[in-house]
C-alpha cells in the first residue's frame, strides 16, 4: 500500500478545499515577507499555487494526515 496519495484539488468540495487551505495557512511558521497577510490572502496564494500545479495536496494513508507540498517534494514522496 502506498504511503502517500495525491489528492487532486478538484476532487474536494469547495468548502473542504477552503478549510484545508486555511488550516495550512494558519500553521505556525507560514508568515514570510515584509507585511503580514490575512488568512484569505494566504489561502488565495496557496490556491493559485495549487491551480498552477506548483503545490500538491498529499494524503498519508498510514497516519491519515495530509499536507501541502511542492510539486518536486510530492514527486519524491510519491515515488517512495
Amino acid at each position: 500500500m502506498p504511503g502517500y496519495l495525491e489528492v487532486p484539488p478538484g476532487r474536494l468540495p469547495q468548502e473542504v478545499l477552503q478549510a484545508v487551505l486555511e488550516e495550512f495557512a494558519s500553521r505556525d511558521g507560514t508568515d514570510y515577507g515584509e507585511r503580514e497577510l490575512t488568512l484569505d490572502e494566504k489561502a488565495g496564494n496557496l490556491r493559485r499555487l495549487l491551480d498552477t500545479g506548483e503545490l500538491c495536496i498529499l494524503f498519508h494513508s498510514e497516519s491519515e494526515a495530509w499536507d501541502l507540498v511542492s510539486r518536486e517534494q510530492a514527486e519524491i514522496l510519491l515515488s517512495e
